[in-house]
């Protein structure tokens, strides 16, 4: 059944409120999600039809908590744990009325919810699953499809997490003191990594994934809401809005990939752009200046180029060059900081720093570094390595609309070879 598009957003941006007021009450992450997916779908089946209650998230918490008291009330030690919960539920949930005046109610434990799910406790998977499924509202099979893994795969994956969670005794509270700027940057790297697979798949027959780039986009913008003076937030909102608005731009009609120097400008989205470039022009200024804050000036400086020959190259090597600095050892980022000295310095001065990164064993066989070699080797006029240094990468991605476009470009290199 389609649900109305209102309603649908509504429910969404009250779900980890709900879920956030359950868990802080009760305890028991499992259940309390569990009747929290019950109060959404009776939400999403009655609201269309009878309206949307004056309180909807009172409503909701209301119907979860009565499902809660049922699940309760069928296990072998009902009357103990009945009576606790009897006794920290406001008598208006009790009546079956929302508790519109009840401040525990009102209370948003959505940011402290968010913490939870990105504990690190919890492995870098679980916590992106537990994350889309908890506070971004995606039920399980939306998450596995996403992914390209079996919803039972999924499923488990989730399960576990929550069982972590259970037998672990995470608080339900937010960071303090010293231990906030790491959990934070926990939760922001998981929207990054969700953000990441949405915009270029790892895997699958389909470039992108849509439904992963916007929910990041819609939960860094949400946190960005409650959190709007962290600039290392605002940065990365900045750089995924940035990097979003060349989607149109990236794939042709039946689905093949265009790489950044040969996208039409033209479709780009400007309006994210704008909103991207005016939040971080706005942000760096502020201090301190972060990893997310650069990679969004570097994303920035690449939208407002009109065309490829415009690029302020020299800007971008700087930025690169800082980047590293804030976080030193990530052969990613010496791998574009490569291209950029290609195009500043020349392409044998961008082959040369990439045999630092190729030095690194986490790195001698990925595609990512094999097509750049390539692709340097290509602007240097060496035809036929570039041609195999593509067909190397083809053979190492797991991308579809990668592997393709790799191979023809090695097929328009060097035609008499096969892949």
């Amino acid at each position: 059944m389609s649900v109305d598009r209102t309603v649908e957003g509504l429910l969404r941006e009250l779900a980890p409120q709900v879920l956030g007021a359950l868990v802080r009450r009760y305890g028991q992450f499992d259940a309390a999600e569990d009747a929290t997916q019950e109060a959404l779908l009776r939400a999403a089946l009655r609201w269309p039809a009878e309206g949307i209650p004056d309180n909807p998230r009172g409503w909701l918490v209301t119907v979860a908590v009565h499902r809660l008291l049922d699940e309760f009330r069928s296990e072998a030690s009902r009357r103990r744990r009945e009576d606790a919960v009897f006794a920290a539920t406001p008598q208006a949930e009790l009546l079956g009325r929302p508790a519109d005046a009840d401040p525990e109610t009102e209370r948003d434990d959505s940011l402290t919810l968010l913490f939870l799910c990105c504990h690190p406790a919890l492995s870098q998977a679980s916590r992106i699953a537990l994350t889309l499924r908890a506070v971004g509202g995606l039920n399980t099979g939306q998450i596995a499809a996403a992914f390209l893994v079996p919803e039972a795969t999924m499923a488990q994956r989730i399960s576990r997490a929550k069982q972590t969670i259970r037998s672990s005794g995470l608080p339900f509270e937010p960071p303090h003191g010293p231990d906030r700027p790491e959990r934070l940057d926990a939760v922001l790297h998981v929207l990054y990594l969700v953000f990441n697979e949405g915009y270029t798949a790892s895997t699958g027959p389909e470039l992108t994934a849509p439904r992963l780039s916007d929910e990041a986009i819609r939960l860094t913008r949400w946190l960005h809401r409650l959190l709007p003076e962290d600039p290392e937030v605002a940065g990365l909102l900045a750089l995924m809005l940035l990097t979003d608005a060349r989607r149109p731009a990236r794939t042709r009609p039946d689905g093949s990939l265009v790489p950044l120097a040969e996208q039409d400008r033209e479709g780009w989205d400007r309006q994210r752009i704008a909103e991207g470039v005016a939040l971080i022009t706005e942000t760096l200024p502020r201090g301190p200046v972060g990893p997310y804050q650069v990679q969004a000036a570097i994303a920035a400086v690449h939208d407002e180029a009109e065309h490829v020959d415009r690029t302020d190259w020299p800007q971008i090597l700087a930025l690169y060059e800082l980047l590293e600095q804030l976080i030193p050892g990530n052969p990613m980022v010496t791998l574009n900081r490569a291209v950029a000295v290609a195009m500043v310095r020349g392409p044998a001065a961008g082959l040369e720093l990439l045999e630092t990164v190729a030095a690194d064993r986490r790195m001698a066989t990925h595609h990512r570094l094999l097509a750049t070699r390539a692709h340097l080797a290509e602007l240097s006029g060496d035809r036929a390595g570039a041609a195999a240094g593509y067909r190397a990468a083809a053979r190492r991605t797991a991308s579809l609309p990668e592997r393709r476009h790799l191979t023809a470009r090695a097929a328009e290199l060097d035609p008499r070879q096969h892949p």
